[in-house]
Order: structure tokens, then C-alpha cells, then sequence
């Protein structure tokens, strides 16, 4: 049995979290809170500048409600750029709201919400862009 059969971390770690820089926080909140939503996903953590008063939200994390953040959004000068995040969840149905969300809330329809016969055999999922152009992607399991 392989480490990742059985949960456990292999020799070589496992991922805990991915960070994306944004110029345009706003814009990107709006975005994530919408299609990570649609996942099932939460906001956890939101930090701010400590020495400031009344200071803005400079970083957002996401995760599942009982678990800890997987997803980071920071505010920054430099975007991150070309990155693709793909996301498995447990049903068709959540990959089609997860779709119709992220594109009414700032995202591009990269690819509608469909079986992936080529390179996700079993899979059914769609790709949106965010605002800053990364590739977020949900996939199921095919009924």
C-alpha cells in the first residue's frame, strides 16, 4: 500500500496550502468566496497589519469548516501567474454550481462543466479562471 493510500505523509511531504498574490483584493475575495463556496469551502482566517489601526485585510484563507486553511489569498504588488488549482469534491452537482459561481463573481469559463474522457478518465469537472487569470478547477467522481 502506497502512502497515499493509506493517509499517511510520504517521505517526501504532502501540501498543505497554496498562496496566491492579487493586486486586486477586493475582486479576488469576491471571486473566491463564491466559487470556494460552492465547494463547500469557508473562510477561515483573515489577518490584517497588526501595527495599523482600523487596517484593511491584507491575506484570506479557505478551507473546510472543521479543517485547517488550504487556500491563501494575499494582497500584493506582483500577481501569481499561471497557476492551476484543482479541487475535488463529492458531487456533479457541485462542480456545476461551483461553475455558475466563479463566473458571476469575476471568473472566465476555461472549460464548461463536462466529463474529462482524456485526461481525467472518471472524472467530471470545469475550469474557471479568477480574476488575476489562475485556473481554479472542480472535479467529481462520474456518477
Amino acid at each position: 500500500m502506497s502512502s497515499a493510500d493509506s493517509g499517511t505523509p510520504s517521505d517526501g511531504g504532502v501540501l498543505e496550502h497554496v498562496t496566491l498574490t492579487v493586486t486586486d483584493l477586493a475582486a479576488a475575495l469576491d471571486f473566491y468566496d463564491a466559487a470556494l463556496g460552492a465547494l463547500g469551502l469557508v473562510r477561515l482566517d483573515e489577518l490584517r497589519d497588526e501595527e495599523e489601526d482600523d487596517a484593511a485585510v491584507e491575506a484570506v484563507a479557505w478551507g473546510p469548516p472543521d479543517g485547517r486553511s488550504v487556500l491563501w489569498v494575499v494582497a500584493g504588488p506582483a500577481p501569481t501567474a499561471g497557476v492551476h488549482l484543482s479541487l475535488h469534491t463529492g458531487s456533479q452537482a457541485q462542480v456545476e454550481t461551483f461553475a455558475r459561481s466563479a463566473v458571476a463573481h469575476g471568473g472566465e469559463l476555461h472549460s464548461a462543466p463536462r466529463r474529462w474522457t482524456l485526461y481525467r478518465r472518471g472524472r467530471f469537472g470545469a475550469m474557471v479562471a479568477d480574476p488575476s487569470g489562475n485556473l481554479v478547477e472542480a472535479t467529481a467522481d462520474e456518477a
